[in-house]
């Protein structure tokens, strides 16, 4: 299976706009993540990107993934951007859909030193309860989300392992949906 990220960028009026297809865009994600499509995701603190990783068996699988979904359709997202992983570090757990904002997390994106070594820094890191999922997307370049609201924290976490250097890395938040 072929795990790819989905940078999508919404639409100036998101919150209004998404409204009337809320409750199908959030049944469809659940659903999809339930047959293993999707492995989570969600919206950026400002509404102005969603970040949602998908699994497929094909990489044009995952076109209709996004734009079948009811915010595509319904002009609440605008476009986005694929990445594929090429070594993934998959979630232990799926966590239940949380939509209120409460669940914050943090995207960490950076070039890691020896990426061998650094996946066992991030298994190291699921293990420890820190990283939900995340990868390499072309060897060197990591893309993790991280259990913290805290950027600083996040990046520290990758930068003790000493695979990663802290002005190599970039953190944003994520509301963690599922």
């Amino acid at each position: 299976m072929l795990i790819f990220h989905a940078a999508i960028v919404t639409t100036p009026s998101y919150v209004e706009c998404r409204a009337p297809y809320r409750h199908a865009h959030l049944e469809r994600i659940v659903r999809l993540r339930a047959h293993g499509s999707v492995i989570g995701g969600g919206p950026s603190p400002d509404g102005r990107l969603v970040d949602i990783f998908y699994r497929v068996a094909q990489p044009a699988d995952v076109k209709p993934l996004i734009e079948e979904d009811p915010y595509w359709t319904g002009k609440a997202w605008e476009r986005y951007t694929l990445r594929s992983f090429s070594q993934f570090v998959e979630p232990w757990e799926l966590p239940p859909l949380v939509t209120d904002g409460s669940r914050l997390a943090t995207i960490v994106e950076g070039k890691a030193e020896d990426p061998d070594m650094a996946t066992f820094s991030l298994i190291e890191l699921r293990g420890a309860g820190r990283l939900a999922f995340g990868g390499f997307l072309d060897g060197q370049n990591t893309l993790a989300l991280l259990r913290t609201g805290n950027s600083t924290e996040a990046l520290n976490w990758l930068a003790e392992t000493g695979f990663w250097k802290p002005e190599r890395l970039t953190a944003r938040p994520l509301f963690w949906v599922l």
